[in-house]
């Protein structure tokens, strides 16, 4: 009979450096909401509603402010990186759902970083005034996903002052893009009127155009949930957190809004639609010509996606890692690259998957609305999972939502995963196979580590950890 394992004893760890004040948390989380998703979507969102294409990211912003108001009771009640996962693990107990959630979070980071890396490949092409092709942008966006894999196989540490500069970046393109939207009105080039006019290519109803779109428009609004993994390195998060995430929020949401109406002012729909990855370059273009922002804004947008993808994949990789250590993931996964210390097998494979998605997917509002769907589903259950905490009490004071809002926030993220909404059925079988691919690996793992007469369950959630998805 094989002996059973005697169990590793645990070290203590010294706590994280709390070195994040109001100032750097704020800028991390417009940072991380800020990114693909209003730089390369706005076209497609346009197709849906036409010149309303504002509403949907006023409608996604809202259902994600709902959703904050769960992640702000949870990460003030359970200060501790960690995320979707860690709160699941807390609500349910169980392993195998705590599993499938983080390998949810490590699917969407991949889908992001396809998305990223396409929109990448096409602004790169306007930029340097190359001819586009699908096989050209396919080709760009492969190489470019194995630069990003190369770097995260060197090792890079994502530090605060790297994001404060990427923020400034970011937010700069968008600004840019409003001020143009000034000039283009003082100058007689915008029409502001089209802003109210509604129109769907495929003659939907208001109702399911404006939910198909709204689907496609949460891919914008991710990123707030991120912070949740800062909490260790914030001074007084208890405190902080809930005036600084709902700031942020804020501040994002009125951007997408300006910068959403802006487009449709200077860019006629019809136009709009058909400008692939690229649409606020040729907003730009036609609201301020002869200035130079048209000349720039390609790298403005080259380095707004760049930074997703490196987050993304990183993000991903090491969630792979966290969880073949945890014994819930073949062990293969955990192997480190000696010398440089990084998870190579776990890049490898989260970089293959990229690559098949950008191969046999390609297009931007598949990928993005892939993400999106896959982290509409965990923020269905963080929701759910801040009611089924209530039971637990701590010590400490905390951030206490009105219990209606988780409720009405998890049924609109719940409405927004399903097929009612009008999403195109190919997201689903993209989700389907991937998570499909989680769920196998799990058993495998299960079965295997029932023949070895090793641990199953989860023992420390907080290994999942969820550290930078991004849009």
């Amino acid at each position: 009979m094989a002996k059973t394992p005697s169990p590793t004893p645990i070290t203590a760890e010294p706590e994280l450096k709390r070195v994040m004040g109001p100032g750097l948390l704020l800028l991390f989380i417009i940072g991380d909401i800020l990114g693909t998703g209003i730089y390369a979507l706005t076209g497609t969102i346009a197709r849906e509603v036409g010149g309303m294409v504002w509403l949907p990211f006023l409608i996604a912003f809202a259902v994600a402010l709902m959703t904050a108001f769960a992640y702000l009771e949870l990460v003030t009640k359970y200060p501790s990186a960690g995320g979707a996962a860690v709160f699941t693990h807390k609500a349910f107990g169980i392993g195998f759902l705590t599993f499938m959630v983080a390998f949810t979070v490590m699917a969407s980071g991949i889908t992001s970083s396809a998305t990223a890396s396409r929109a990448f490949a096409e602004n790169f092409m306007k930029g340097f005034g190359l001819e586009t092709s699908d096989w050209a942008i396919n080709l760009l966006g492969i190489g470019f996903i194995l630069l990003v894999m190369g770097i995260n196989l060197y090792g890079v540490a994502e530090s605060v002052k790297a994001n404060v500069v990427l923020t400034i970046i970011e937010l700069t393109g968008l600004l840019i893009v409003i001020f143009v939207g000034f000039l283009a009105m003082a100058h007689g080039r915008a029409d502001f009127s089209r802003v109210m006019m509604f129109e769907t290519a495929e003659d939907k109803s208001w109702f399911l155009a404006i939910s198909a779109a709204t689907s496609v428009a949460f891919f914008a609004m991710v990123g707030f949930e991120d912070s949740v993994n800062m909490a260790e390195e914030t001074k007084d998060p208890s405190r902080i957190f809930p005036r600084i995430m709902l700031t942020g929020l804020m501040i994002t949401g009125i951007i997408y809004v300006l910068v959403s109406m802006t487009a449709v002012a200077i860019v006629p729909v019809g136009q709009l639609t058909e400008t692939g990855a690229t649409p606020l370059l040729t907003v730009v273009e036609m609201g301020a010509p002869g200035l130079p922002f048209a000349a720039i804004f390609p790298f403005i947008s080259m380095f707004a996606v760049a930074n997703t993808a490196l987050i993304n994949m990183m993000m991903a990789s090491r969630l792979l890692y966290g969880m073949a250590k945890q014994g819930v993931l073949p062990a293969v996964f955990g192997r480190v690259l000696p010398g440089r210390r990084t998870p190579w097998v776990s890049i490898l494979f989260t970089t293959g998957l990229a690559v098949l998605l950008i191969t046999f997917v390609g297009q931007v509002a598949q990928l993005g609305g892939t993400t999106a769907l896959l982290l509409l589903a965990v923020f269905t259950l963080t929701n759910v999972a801040v009611l089924v905490l209530r039971k637990d009490t701590v010590e400490h004071d905390h951030f206490h939502a009105p219990t209606w809002i988780p409720v009405v926030a998890g049924a609109c993220t719940f409405y927004l995963v399903g097929p009612w909404t009008g999403r195109a059925l190919e997201q689903f079988w993209i989700a389907g196979i991937l998570v499909a691919l989680g769920a196998v690996l799990g058993v495998i793992t299960l079965l295997v580590n029932r023949r070895l007469n090793r641990p199953t369950e989860i023992s420390d959630p907080a290994l999942l950890d969820e550290p930078g998805v991004r849009n």
